[in-house]
């Protein structure tokens, strides 16, 4: 009887075309709160034992009421520092932007904006959904859905942290 295929991939001959490296590499991820709410859960998991990942807390200056965001923002990291939006974005792999379910946080389209601007992928994460009503979930979607590649609303805050975990940030 013949050697499986099994066997055979794992034999010497075969070890000369596997390739040692990891499959996928750390990525800079920026991980930015949109509102009070999301703001408390980015500063929780800012403490944890990240290699890559950058968390802020707020895009200033505030937008004038009824207009767009300015891509001149300047993001506030947890430690209370200014950092220039499109130097952080530039900078980056990913970018997760945090959310709580009801609201419609305008900073989503500098941010996303800025992240157009230099091909970097986003994800949007709502927080803290159950509870709120349907009109109110849809809201949040809405605001999030034109500058996010991938939209979770996450059950629970331990879903972002384990999403950077896998992304080994």
């Amino acid at each position: 009887m013949g050697q499986s295929e099994s066997a055979r991939a794992t034999s010497a001959a075969e070890a000369r075309y596997r390739i040692d490296d990891p499959n996928s590499r750390p990525r800079a991820v920026k991980v930015i709160a949109l509102d009070a709410a999301s703001e408390r859960v980015v500063k929780r998991i800012a403490k944890g034992p990240w290699r890559r990942a950058t968390f802020f807390t707020s895009l200033t200056p505030d937008a004038p009421r009824g207009r767009k965001w300015s891509m001149q923002a300047w993001l506030g990291d947890v430690a209370g520092r200014a950092q220039d939006l499109l130097d952080e974005i530039a900078s980056a792999d990913l970018v997760v932007m945090v959310a709580q379910a009801g609201g419609s946080p305008p900073a989503a389209s500098a941010i996303g904006e800025a992240c157009g601007l230099n091909n970097v992928m986003t994800t949007a994460l709502i927080v803290d959904a159950e509870g709120q009503s349907d009109a109110a979930l849809s809201r949040t979607l809405a605001s999030l859905r034109p500058y996010a590649s991938m939209l979770v609303v996450a059950d629970g805050e331990d879903y972002i942290e384990a999403m950077l975990d896998a992304l080994r940030a």
